[in-house]
């Protein structure tokens, strides 16, 4: 009986000596923690006070794990941005520094996902599991580490690559009217990049949920979902993941551009964050300028898009291209937005209201479209064939206007007209129909030959089909040549033409048709003198 308490003494003796041990060897260690209290919450901000340390666009946590960017840091307190549901905030409550900046999730598992700008999946894959995370605000690439824009990037639309060619690392602006097809545009540009080696990025911001998932649905059935990430704001989220949206997108896209890869990001569209931009610039009581806008609406927009590049070969040799798309109200390209931003970009596209309601189809105007940096990296075939196409077109142009008024026009005007019309035939397209390289070259060596000329326009659908099919039929030796910068020379041409004018041949009018189309004239000329000769026999 004596020997049972005296073995549960010694492991009482035991333990506590061990817990003596780490007592011993345990250093307190204290972590400061810094924590503000909620003055008041608005519309997408809140005022917070406390924060003594906290810097400019540092990641602040509120409760309920909702985040926010330090906007204004004002000697008594900071204008918070809110990146998520702040329904359950009050004042009082407590907001926590975290110490970084906002960043994003990158990486190859953002393939063919759908996600909004936090990095949260939006699609019903899983969630993202991805290690390397970076800013969204980024230092542009130095001067010294660009190299020039050489290689085109393909839209797969006849239009622009012929006549409004893009390179690789351009910033091209896409601007019109709402529901003019600027969307469509962007999008056919993605499905172009099918099988090119080019990650493609969509980023929707305020846009509409129906929109938004018409475009990922069509993405998802054409197969361009399986190289491209969407980043998604929608039209009912809080204007701060409107305005970090875009920020977020470039990010992601500049992961793959700093490995090397090619990149295309579509920014759908910069109108919405401007105004998203200016909504947070209001409630954070920031002067306005013009239309309401804060002066350094510019800044926002000009620090992106400088981001688009196109790396020298130490550096990966890795591009981005950048198409940011503008609404415009009624037509008005002179507003403030649409301004800023054609001065930032290396060109424009713009689509036109009046060309969409007669149907011309992608409705681009080509008088007030321009590449400032694509026609050196456009392949020397397009330009052996398009040269003076845009030239002609814009004849055209000009001549329809005084046409239409019933203007009488001398034969060599009315063939300028009539191979215009046959060049905008040419030129339209129906959506999610990209046309090859070769097909294009083709066309438009037709086109510039005038082998379309008389074909009638009602059949000019047909023929040009029929021309583009025969396009299989051009010698191997002579396609491999048009994606290199070799000029076609004067055998690959007549080749060329001849192939074509075969495919023609079907929708040229019969020889015995011309006769009879020549004589109806000359018999009405004939009859024109008889009824005058009779008022003279009578008198």
């Amino acid at each position: 009986m004596s020997t049972a308490p005296e073995g549960l003494q010694g492991v009482f003796d035991r333990t506590l000596a061990g817990i003596g041990q780490v007592r011993a060897a345990f250093t307190p260690q204290l972590t400061p923690r810094e924590v503000g209290t909620i003055v008041s919450v608005a519309t997408g901000i809140a005022k917070v006070s406390g924060l003594p340390s906290v810097g400019f666009e540092e990641l602040v946590e509120f409760p309920g794990g909702v985040f926010g960017i330090a906007f204004n840091v004002d000697e008594d307190e900071i204008g918070v941005v809110l990146l998520g549901d702040y329904s359950h905030l009050h004042a009082g409550d407590e907001v926590e520094r975290t110490g970084r900046v906002m960043d994003v999730a990158v990486g190859e598992g953002l393939v063919g996902r759908v996600i909004d700008p936090l990095g949260r999946p939006l699609d019903d894959k899983g969630p993202v599991a991805l290690s390397e995370r970076l800013p969204i605000e980024r230092p542009a690439t130095s001067i010294m580490d660009r190299a020039a824009v050489t290689v085109p990037l393909q839209t797969g639309l006849k239009a622009i690559d012929a006549l409004i060619p893009i390179g690789r690392g351009q910033r091209e602006l896409i601007l019109g009217d709402r529901q003019t097809g600027k969307t469509a545009i962007a999008m056919d540009t993605i499905l172009s990049q099918r099988g090119q080696n080019v990650v493609c990025v969509y980023c929707a911001i305020g846009q509409r949920a129906s929109a938004v998932a018409k475009a990922v649905a069509s993405l998802r059935e054409k197969g361009g979902m399986e190289y491209s990430v969407v980043v998604v704001s929608a039209g009912n989220d809080p204007p701060g993941l409107a305005y970090i949206a875009p920020y977020a997108a470039t990010s992601i896209a500049e992961h793959f551009m700093e490995a090397g890869r090619d990149v295309l990001i579509v920014y759908d569209d910069l109108t919405q964050h401007a105004r998203a931009y200016r909504e947070l610039s209001l409630l954070l009581r920031r002067p306005p300028g013009r239309e309401a806008f804060p002066g350094d609406i510019f800044y926002i927009h000009s620090r992106m898009l400088e981001r688009a590049t196109h790396l020298r070969a130490e550096l990966g040799n890795g591009s981005l291209t950048a198409l940011p798309i503008i609404e415009t109200e009624a037509q008005n390209i002179s507003a403030y937005i649409p301004t800023n931003l054609i001065s930032i970009t290396d060109g424009q596209i713009y689509l036109s209201p009046s060309l969409f309601e007669l149907g011309v189809l992608p409705a681009i105007d080509v008088a007030k479209s321009v590449s400032r940096v694509g026609g050196a990296a456009q392949r020397a075939a397009y330009r052996a064939v398009a040269g003076d196409l845009k030239l002609a077109y814009a004849q055209f142009e000009e001549l329809e206007t005084f046409a239409r008024f019933g203007a009488r026009v001398d034969e060599g005007t009315r063939k300028v007209i009539d191979h215009g019309r046959r060049i905008r035939a040419c030129l339209k397209q129906p959506e999610f129909a990209p046309v090859s390289v070769p097909a294009q070259i083709i066309v438009l060596l037709a086109l510039t030959a005038k082998l379309f000329d008389p074909v009638t326009l009602d059949e000019m659908t047909e023929a040009e089909k029929a021309v583009q099919e025969a396009a299989a039929s051009i010698p191997a030796d002579v396609r491999a040549r048009f994606e290199t910068a070799a000029d076609l020379n004067d055998a690959d041409r007549t080749a060329i033409t001849a192939i074509a004018r075969q495919a023609l041949a079907r929708f040229y009018p019969k020889p015995d048709a011309k006769p009879e189309a020549k004589s109806r004239p000359e018999a009405r000329a004939e009859s024109k003198p008889k009824p005058k000769a009779t008022p003279k026999d009578k008198s």
